[in-house]
C-alpha cells in the first residue's frame, strides 16, 4: 500500500480543527474533575462512589491521552492548546507535557522504533509472560513514584544540581515502558516549559498534603487522586499492549513494517473508552502520524473502501482490544529471530491475528 496513495485518498483531512481539539478537552477535563469531586464526597464503598470513580477515571484518562496529540506539534497549531492541557490535566495528574514531548518522537523513528532505543517499546511477543504481568502490576506503583519524582527529587535536584540533575532526566522524567531508555537534555525550547510544569507539579504536590494536613481537604482527595491515577495508568497499559505486536526483537524496521507491526482496532462506540483520541487506529497513525486524531477515522474507512480484500491493510485491523492481547500472550515466551518483522515483512506480522 503506497504512502503516496494514502496520502493522496486523505489529502483534505490533514487540518487540524480547532474546536473539535478545545470543545473535545475542555469537556472531557470538565466531566473528569467534576466526577472526581464527587467521588470524593460520595460514601466509600456505595455504587454512587463506584460510579463517579470510573466516570472520573475514564474522562480523565481521555483527557491525559490527548498529550499524544501535542507530542506531534507541528500539526497542532492552536495557541494557548498546551498550556490549557498542563493546567488541566498534565500538571494535576502529574503527568506534565515535559515527560511524553522529545520521548514519543523518538518512537516514530524508523532508525529507533522497535530497538532497544525505542522508548515506548519492549519485545513483549518474544519475552517471557512474566514480562507482560510485570507490566500490568507498575500501574499499582505508577502514582506514588509520580509523587516522589515531582515533590521530593524535583527541588532537590533542582537545587543541588550536578550530577543528581542528570539522573533525574535521564531516568525519571520521560513516560516510557523501556525502563532501560535514558533520556538527553531537553532542547531549548523545551527548557522553559519543563521548569515551570516541574515547579507546578511539586506545588501541586506540597499544596494539597499542607490543606489534608490542616484539615481544609479531607484525605479521602489523596487517596481518589491515588487510585483514579493508578486506575488510568491501568487502562493505558491495557491499551498499549494493544496498540502493537511486539515481534520485533531490535532489528531496524522499515515504514511498512512498523505499520504491520502495529495494530487498528476500529471496534464499536465502547471501543472509544479504552482507546481514546484516535489511538484506536494505532497502525494507521504509525503510517500517516500528520494525520489529526479526528481524521484518522475517516482515513481509514477511506483506505478500506479502495484497497483490495487481500490487502495487507487488514492485517493491521484486530476485532477487539482481546484479541490482541490474546495474541501477545500466546506469542509470549516463543523464540524469535531478532529482526522477525522488519526481516520476514507483512505476512509475518498478519499471522499474529489468525
Amino acid at each position: 500500500m503506497p504512502l503516496k496513495d494514502v496520502r493522496a485518498w486523505c489529502d483534505d483531512l490533514f487540518e487540524p480543527r480547532a474546536g473539535v481539539y478545545w470543545v473535545d478537552f475542555l469537556l472531557s477535563a470538565a466531566v473528569g474533575w467534576a466526577a472526581f469531586a464527587a467521588s470524593v464526597a460520595a460514601p466509600r464503598g456505595g455504587l454512587a462512589h463506584a460510579g463517579w470513580t470510573a466516570l472520573a477515571a475514564l474522562a480523565l484518562y481521555r483527557a491525559v491521552l490527548f498529550t499524544h496529540e501535542l507530542t506531534h506539534a507541528a500539526r497542532v497549531k492552536l495557541p494557548g492548546f498546551p498550556a490549557a492541557w498542563d493546567a488541566l490535566a498534565g500538571v494535576p495528574l502529574l503527568l506534565p507535557s515535559f515527560m511524553y514531548q522529545e520521548v514519543h518522537t523518538l518512537h516514530h523513528r524508523r532508525s529507533v522504533y522497535g530497538t532497544p532505543g525505542d522508548p515506548e517499546y519492549l519485545p513483549f511477543g518474544c519475552g517471557p509472560r512474566a514480562r507482560i504481568v510485570r507490566y500490568l502490576v507498575e500501574p499499582l506503583v505508577l502514582p506514588a513514584l509520580l509523587f516522589a519524582r515531582f515533590a521530593i527529587l524535583a527541588p532537590v535536584s533542582l537545587v543541588v544540581g550536578g550530577r543528581l540533575r542528570k539522573l533525574v532526566i535521564a531516568g525519571a522524567s520521560s513516560l516510557a515502558i523501556n525502563y532501560a531508555f535514558r533520556r538527553e537534555p531537553p532542547q531549548a525550547h523545551l527548557r522553559r516549559r519543563w521548569l515551570v510544569t516541574e515547579v507546578a507539579a511539586w506545588l501541586v504536590c506540597w499544596t494539597v498534603v499542607a490543606l489534608i494536613l490542616a484539615g481544609r481537604l479531607p484525605a479521602a482527595t489523596l487517596v481518589q487522586w491515588y487510585g483514579i491515577s493508578a486506575g488510568v495508568a491501568f487502562v493505558n497499559a491495557l491499551r498499549t499492549l494493544g496498540a502493537h505486536r511486539y515481534r520485533n526483537a531490535g532489528g531496524e524496521m522499515d515504514v511498512d513494517g512498523q505499520l504491520y507491526d502495529s495494530v487498528n482496532v476500529p471496534g464499536a462506540w465502547w471501543t472509544e473508552l479504552w482507546a481514546p483520541v484516535g489511538l484506536r487506529y494505532h497502525g494507521l497513525h504509525h503510517f500517516v502520524p500528520d494525520l489529526p486524531y479526528h481524521a484518522l477515522g475517516t482515513a481509514h474507512r477511506r483506505i478500506v473502501a479502495r484497497v483490495p480484500a487481500d490487502s495487507p491493510y487488514f492485517r493491521t485491523v484486530n476485532p477487539n482490544l482481546w484479541t490482541g492481547i490474546r495474541g501477545l500472550w500466546r506469542d509470549a515466551g516463543r523464540r524469535r529471530d531478532a529482526q522477525d518483522v522488519g526481516a520476514r515483512g507483512p505476512s509475518t506480522a498478519g499471522a499474529a491475528s489468525a
